[in-house]
């Protein structure tokens, strides 16, 4: 589990054999999970100054590839005990966005999404979602996508201040609407009060 603050920003030496070699500050242990922009990935090679995690097919054909360049965001898993201030995230790619519009405001920067019509039944207003494996908040529902308002400190701490209007992007719907919309299905009825809270359990 992640909670979608990105712990460094690392330098990617190389991408080969599905094998993705990364500098940064941060050293994990072998076997470790960490999110590389969004994406649970396992480390497989530690070396000075850096580790390699390996990307399986099942990864390869949910992510975007064409990303892991020059620089990505990493974030080591979750420990028991550690303090949540975005929302729990499993390291899991549902969906691949497109950036249509980048507007600036006066409390921060707006990020205009444009989604599959699949994803849209996961989105809601003032929701969470992973996005390139920073947990943001959805400000409003558009009606092929979602548009979010970065404030400026993740705007400054992320790689979103080199983001360009075009740029395809990791999504991980919010780990509750996805339960919820499971547990919906087959059925003709909304869920009870007692169901609700069983899955709120899950998150």
């Amino acid at each position: 589990m992640f909670n979608g603050l990105i712990r460094e920003i690392a330098k990617v030496q190389s991408y080969q054999n599905n094998t993705l070699s990364l500098k940064a500050k941060y050293c994990p242990n072998l076997g470790d999970s960490i999110a590389v922009n969004g994406a649970c990935l396992s480390v497989t090679k530690l070396y000075e100054g850096g580790f390699e995690v390996e990307l399986s097919r099942e990864s390869r054909t949910h992510i975007v590839i064409e990303n892991l360049k020059d620089k990505v965001h990493i974030e080591p898993a979750l420990r028991y005990g550690d303090r949540i201030d975005g929302h729990l995230m499993q390291g899991h790619i549902d969906f691949i966005g497109t950036l249509e519009k980048i507007q600036k405001d006066e409390n921060g920067v707006d990020f205009y999404i444009s989604l599959p019509k699949e994803a849209m039944k996961f989105m809601a207003e003032k929701g969470s979602i992973g996005v390139d494996g920073v947990s943001l908040t959805i400000n409003e529902i558009l009606k092929n996508g979602i548009r979010l308002t970065i404030i400026p400190i993740t705007f400054k701490e992320t790689l979103f201040k080199d983001y360009q209007v075009g740029r395809k992007i990791n999504i991980e719907s919010d780990l509750l609407a996805r339960y919820i919309y499971a547990q919906l299905q087959g059925k003709n009825k909304g869920l009870s009060w007692e169901e609700v809270e069983r899955i709120s359990y899950l998150y």
